[in-house]
Parts: structure tokens; C-alpha cells; sequence
């Protein structure tokens, strides 16, 4: 399982903060994945999308590992397990200036 953030400006839990469309007339888009490669490493995947006057003018990736966050399982309001363990996924925020 991916986590996936795309984002122009932070985007928050509520759907009222998130883009809907990235403005190409001069912006850069950036969009992070974080894929689980195994037990203890995930792979972090960092694009960057430079629009100018709606053209790409440039693209840039970046690839890197980071350490696995393991696993957890959700648990009932009593704390009983109530499904299989599976991978925690990382919180991504972005800050801009």
C-alpha cells in the first residue's frame, strides 16, 4: 500500500484545503510516495514538477530509502484485536515558505 501526497499548498484531513488542479501558468508541483519495500526499509519517492506559462520546463525526482515504521493492527473501543497486522504508512507534511 502507497501512501500518496500531491500537493500545491499543505493539504489537510478536510477536503477543503486540497488542490484540485495545479495551476501550470507558474508553480511547482510536488507530489511524494511512500512505498513499503520490505520489513525494515520503505522507499521514499519526492517529484517535482516545475510549470512555467503552462509548459513543463523541468522535472525532478528524487529516490531515497528511509526506515520501515513495522506494523501495528486496529484495535475495538475495548482494545481487542480486530484485524491482521499490517504496515504503518508515514504522515507526509509539507511546509512552504
Amino acid at each position: 500500500m502507497s501512501s500518496i501526497f500531491t500537493a500545491l499548498l499543505i493539504s489537510c484531513s478536510s477536503n477543503d484545503d486540497k488542490t484540485k488542479e495545479v495551476s501550470k501558468d507558474g508553480s511547482v508541483e510536488t507530489i511524494m510516495t511512500v512505498d513499503h519495500l520490505n520489513d525494515s526499509l520503505d522507499l521514499i519517492h519526492t517529484t517535482y514538477n516545475v510549470w512555467v506559462k503552462y509548459a513543463l520546463v523541468n522535472k525532478f525526482v528524487h529516490t531515497d530509502t528511509i526506515p520501515a515504521l513495522g506494523t501495528t493492527v486496529e484495535k475495538d473501543d475495548d482494545g481487542n484485536v480486530t484485524g491482521l497486522p499490517y504496515k504503518k504508512d508515514y504522515e507526509l507534511f509539507i511546509t512552504v515558505k
